[in-house]
């Protein structure tokens, strides 16, 4: 362990951590927590909690998550969005709330190039430099999205020539879905990612695609690229080596967030063939949990899709806690890995889904980069293309083998996946960094 004086002060900027209920709030915490255990001291900059239940949701048992070591400051973000007291609004607010919101939105870019986020860069700015001046930082990592982010980083390395390494969860310039750049190279964001991207200590990606796309567009800093990929966090999964009672129903499972892209349609349509088709599926369930959507209101058109297929004896369970994905996952057979088709979506969940060592039925195009996740899953069984056939022939293979599941199977598919546990895809980038501050100390 370092001696205190030696510790390293990470500050580390995410717009998403806990209590926060979407996707990136997981990377960010187990990154987070991570430095720690590397022996850094870490100060989160991040939302206040109240932040996400008006936006997106929370899930507050998560907060319990939080390395006790690690100091987090919550600074207000955008108050006023989502606030449903009309007493408290403007006049222009009342009057007519699109021009409003359309106002508010023009101001945020002015001050950061990105839409409704823009406004959070000089609150960060200001809360940044009060950490720097109390403890000085030796590093600052800022993770996306949203980009905003960044802002802390860039502040502190231009006034006060901090290192930083930014962590593109998604990518900022790049459409994952259709593989096109966003916006014109000459636009004001692209310049300014350029402008971060020469003069960061690491620039970090999800996968192999997405960072050689970037290595691409901006040949000038690809000796800094990284990929970090996700991982499954093995305080959050459990034993799944537990026998199925003898002549139960098999169950399958879905977990993780349900969203437009997704083939969730062709999915269910496949479910429902399988069905029809093979006996180990007569009276299988299909069990969905997670949230409709990336924010706090359920998306109504896939609650409603979910609902049209209940006679196929599909549930929705609603969303889980993170700290109950585990006892989650203990309830399945088999797994639904449903994501949309790209090269540069690789998903979080494909990790969690291989730790628990359950045949997984892979219900996407074969070209998405989850594919490569999985080769050599003991037990993955993928569709050839997407479409309800081709999920229905997986759906299948996959019942079969859970029917022929044993706990030694399991813990075979398990062992294999242990190689894909979010640490190991941490540690080495973690390690690089000490040595280069070190280096920069001397």
């Amino acid at each position: 362990m370092t001696s205190e004086e030696n510790r390293q002060h990470l500050l580390y900027v995410a717009w998403a951590f806990p209590p926060a209920r979407n996707a990136g709030m997981y990377r960010a915490l187990a990154t987070a927590n991570a430095f720690v255990r590397e022996g850094w001291n870490v100060t989160v900059l991040t939302a206040t909690e109240d932040t996400y239940e008006r936006l997106t949701g929370s899930d507050p048992e998560t907060v319990n998550s939080i390395d006790p070591r690690i100091s987090v400051v919550r600074i207000p973000f955008d108050p006023e969005r989502g606030d449903t007291n009309i007493g408290s609004w403007s006049r222009l607010r009342v009057y007519s709330p699109l021009l409003w919101n359309a106002s508010r939105w023009l101001v945020s870019l002015a001050q950061f190039p990105e839409l409704a986020y823009g406004s959070w860069r000089k609150p960060l700015e200001r809360a940044a430099e009060k950490i720097h001046e109390a403890t000085p930082v030796d590093l600052v990592l800022g993770t996306a999205n949203p980009n905003v982010d960044f802002a802390a980083a860039n502040h502190l390395n231009r006034r006060f020539g901090i290192p930083f390494v930014i962590d593109h969860r998604d990518a900022w310039h790049l459409n994952v879905y259709s593989g096109k750049r966003v916006g014109k190279r000459w636009h004001r964001s692209n310049r300014l990612e350029r402008s971060l991207l020469a003069r960061c200590t690491e620039a970090w990606f999800v996968n192999k695609p997405i960072e050689q796309w970037h290595s691409t567009e901006y040949p000038h800093a690809a000796d800094k690229f990284h990929v970090v990929a996700n991982g499954y966090d093995t305080s959050f999964v459990g034993d799944t080596s537990s026998a199925r009672p003898e002549g139960s129903p098999l169950v399958f499972g879905y977990l993780g967030t349900i969203y437009g892209p997704i083939p969730l349609r062709e999915a269910l349509e496949g479910w429902a063939l399988a069905r029809a088709r093979v006996p180990q599926l007569e009276n299988a369930k299909l069990v969905i949990r997670g949230r409709l959507g990336h924010f706090a209101e359920a998306d109504q058109e896939a609650a409603n899709l979910l609902k049209s297929f209940e006679g196929d004896n599909v549930s929705y369970g609603g969303p889980v806690s993170k700290t109950q994905v585990s006892a989650t996952y203990q309830d399945f057979d088999a797994l639904l890995l449903v994501i949309s088709k790209s090269r540069y979506v690789t998903s979080g969940k494909v990790f969690e889904y291989a730790s628990t060592g359950l045949p997984i039925a892979a219900l996407h195009d074969p070209i998405t980069a989850a594919t490569g996740i999985l080769e050599g899953y003991p037990s993955v069984h993928s569709a050839t293309a997407v479409g309800a056939e081709e999920f229905a022939a997986a759906i299948e293979s996959a019942a079969i083998a859970a029917t022929n599941s044993t706990a030694e199977t399991r813990a075979a598919a398990r062992t294999w996946a242990a190689h894909l546990e979010r640490d190991a895809q941490l540690a080495p980038r973690i390690s690089a960094l000490r040595e280069t501050i070190e280096s920069g100390r001397q």
